[in-house]
């Protein structure tokens, strides 16, 4: 699990704690479907949607359970088509300081061709890309689909087989075994669950976290929000994600085990952020931490919003271990095919800062193979080889060229 996850959850929920009022209208099944099967791209922990925005352009969102509603991100693609910004708003960034600006426009088709559409859904506009979600992907984002969008259907997330199954849920039955139900909270269109987390292996403490799938990470924990859950001795110093206002500090490290239901995932790479207490938190709902894409996809996900619970069913990773990058290495994805691959950040005293790689170097080669033959994911997954595995790298430093070898080791 590399340390770079991208944390939408943060931005999404301060950003629309200031639009209340503003409805989306849901998408319709096409013809009469009972259901349908939605293909999606997995991408360093996020899926991917391609959708069609104002019935015209073929674009890439986040299918995102932690966001109140859908996001553009780009606002060439809203001034593309001329579409009318209704109202401005004066938003805070993931770090409450930042002030910027987004808009709300109306009534804009989506559609999946040949599977849902919508005549019309309100939706924010950034006015500028703060977000960079290709950077983190690997892949063109074009901002965030709500998941709420869906929450008339019965919504079967298959992460093996890179499906969305929407279920008409008057023709809906669960006929497969092995799932368990777990009940949970809906708050502004947002899934909650209250569970018991394991800080230690001596402690269990009950918390409330978030189901979200616009976070790439395992677990998210406030280290300051709840009396027993503090980052472990064990810790190492990490960028959590990047937000409105820039990249978010914190821990990484492990916790013993978290339950959900009569589930158990035990070792769990977990991030550590402290809250500032100063600022307005109303709109986290009191929750503990959140719970991302790096868990979800050890399972068989259901989401149902009318009933307010969701199903579990074990899946291929589900007894896989938790396994935290190996490098140090913070990696970003630029150029115009996103395969440039940029070093952003150097853990101290790690693998990649032993071998004086630095921010700012370009991969250029990984062995014998150029670099722009991967994409970020198999990047990743590179720098998170068994222990002991020399990796050799050729990197750019300004007009330099120079060859580095990594020896990964666990840094958690």
């Amino acid at each position: 699990m590399s340390h770079q996850k991208l944390i939408l959850g943060a931005f999404c929920l301060w950003l629309l704690a200031t639009s209340r009022g503003d409805a989306q209208y849901g998408y319709t099944l096409v013809g009469d479907h009972k259901s349908v099967e939605i293909p999606f791209e997995y991408a360093n922990n996020f899926i991917i949607l391609s959708v069609r925005f104002g019935g015209v352009l073929p674009l890439k969102f986040i299918f995102d359970t932690g966001a109140e509603h859908t996001i553009i991100t780009k606002r060439e693609v809203t001034d593309l088509l001329g579409v009318r910004y209704e109202r401005e708003f004066k938003v805070a960034g993931s770090d409450l300081k930042s002030v910027l600006t987004a808009y709300l426009v109306r009534r804009v088709p989506f559609e999946i061709p040949g599977k849902v559409y919508s005549e019309g859904e309100d939706i924010l506009v950034l006015q500028e890309d703060y977000l960079r979600f290709e950077e983190f992907t690997g892949i063109l984002v074009h901002g965030i689909l709500s998941a709420n969008a869906f929450s008339r259907f019965i919504i079967q997330i298959n992460y093996d087989r890179q499906i969305i199954t929407l279920h008409d849920r008057k023709w809906f039955q669960l006929k497969e075994r092995g799932y368990t139900s777990i009940p949970v909270e809906i708050a502004r269109n947002k899934m909650y669950v209250r569970t018991t987390l394991h800080p230690t292996a001596e402690v269990a403490t009950s918390v409330k976290l978030l189901i979200d799938t616009g976070a790439g990470m395992p677990l998210l924990m406030y280290s300051n929000s709840h009396p027993f859950v503090r980052p472990p001795e064990r810790v190492i110093p990490t960028s959590i994600g990047l937000g409105l206002g820039g990249f978010l500090q914190g821990f990484t490290g492990r916790v013993h085990q978290l339950e959900l239901g009569e589930l158990t995932q035990t070792g769990v790479i977990t991030y550590f952020q402290e809250l500032d207490t100063a600022q307005n938190l109303e709109y986290l709902n009191q929750r503990d931490g959140l719970i991302g894409n790096a868990i979800l996809h050890r399972f068989h996900v259901i989401l149902d919003y009318y009933n307010s619970q969701i199903w579990l069913k074990p899946a291929r990773h589900f007894h896989e271990k938790f396994t935290y990058d190996r490098s140090g290495i913070v990696v970003l994805a630029h150029g115009p095919r996103l395969n440039d691959f940029i070093v952003q950040h150097v853990l101290d005293n790690s693998p990649a800062a032993e071998a004086d790689i630095r921010p700012g170097d370009q991969i250029v080669r990984i062995g014998n193979t150029p670099a722009h033959f991967y994409t970020l994911t198999d990047v990743m997954n590179i720098l998170q080889r068994k222990p002991g595995k020399k990796i050799r790298l050729t990197i750019q430093r300004g007009e330099e060229r120079l060859k580095k070898a990594i020896v990964l080791r666990d840094l958690i």
